[in-house]
């Protein structure tokens, strides 16, 4: 499968749950991507604000895992680290986001400049959490250990639903909150593992359902770049690249499961040599590196410099 790149470079933009209080310290060392995420103060929630002037001082009293929050804080980070390196990196060939990263990924491909795709995560936030307010108490949870066909057995039984398939064998599911301990003893007593994750809504299940429409109906209101880059559309893994198709399949990923196995088997296919998280955190780059172990793969958090991440990049494109 080819899509017409040059360059065999992907970029990953990960979700929720690798967010820490200095995610944005490394991209602050770039002068320019220090000016956009000083920008993007004034699309931020003001209880997200802190935390985006970077540095744990800062970030003090701030929950960076609240989803109002944390939405819009990892589309920042992940910008703000493409911004950073933008000027040294090669072209990518393909961008991929897990979750709230597919947003990101539409920013790093250029559909969306970094306000409009900070804001989109803010209502984006907003339009979840008012469906969390109408069904209250929802949990996700990392489901691992036994054949995909299994966990989700399981699932089912305790009125879950596969959010984020991840492997043969690991899932993400969510569901009620009060069903989610049920659900670990039975995992567990049949071999596997469950582990709860800092998410409070049900992403990616039909418990988002109501904010599908109302956010189809933001996207198509924002102006959308001509896209450097095609982005793999985490409900298909098909590669997106303009924005009819966009609007349609960012909005229906909020309550339909990610395919992000299938979206890693998609990178494979597509000729990809080399793979860099943008981060925060490094979670896609060690699913990826698991599954395609020739794609040699790393994340930004792996790096203490700017010079690191380009030096690094050159290598890998050799």
């Amino acid at each position: 499968m080819s899509y017409g790149a040059q360059s065999r470079l992907l970029l990953l933009c990960p979700g929720q749950g690798g967010q820490h209080a200095g995610m944005f310290d490394l991209a602050r060392t770039s002068p320019v991507a220090r000016a956009l995420l000083d920008g993007l103060q004034g699309v931020m929630p003001p209880a997200a604000r802190g935390a985006l002037a970077g540095g744990g001082s800062n970030a003090a009293g701030v929950d960076i895992y609240a989803n109002g929050n944390a939405q819009p804080l990892i589309v920042a980070a992940t910008l703000g680290m493409w911004e950073a390196i933008r000027e040294f990196a090669p072209p990518p060939a393909l961008v991929a986001g897990y979750s709230i990263g597919e947003l990101s990924a539409y920013g790093v491909a250029g559909a969306f400049d970094a306000a409009t795709a900070a804001g989109l995560a803010a209502q984006r936030a907003q339009l979840m959490d008012a469906c969390l307010a109408r069904h209250p108490g929802q949990a996700l949870v990392a489901l691992s250990g036994l054949a995909s066909k299994r966990l989700e057995e399981l699932a089912t039984a305790h009125a879950f639903h596969i959010s984020i398939e991840t492997g043969d064998d690991a899932s993400i599911a969510g569901g009620s909150a009060q069903a989610a301990m049920a659900l670990e003893a039975a995992v567990v007593a049949a071999g596997g593992r469950c582990t709860r994750l800092p998410v409070e809504v049900a992403s990616h299940t039909p418990y988002m359902q109501d904010a599908v429409r109302p956010f189809a109906d933001v996207l198509r209101q924002v102006d959308f770049g001509r896209m450097a880059a095609p982005v793999l559309a985490g409900v298909s893994a098909a590669a997106v690249g303009g924005k009819e198709q966009a609007v349609e399949l960012l909005s229906r990923q909020l309550a339909e499961k990610i395919r992000w196995l299938a979206c890693m088997d998609a990178c494979g296919e597509a000729g990809i040599t080399y793979a860099l998280e943008l981060g925060p955190g490094s979670a896609l780059a060690k699913m990826l590196q698991a599954r395609h172990p020739h794609i040699n793969t790393r994340s930004v958090a792996d790096f203490r410099t700017l010079d690191g991440i380009r030096k690094w990049l050159e290598r890998a494109a050799e």
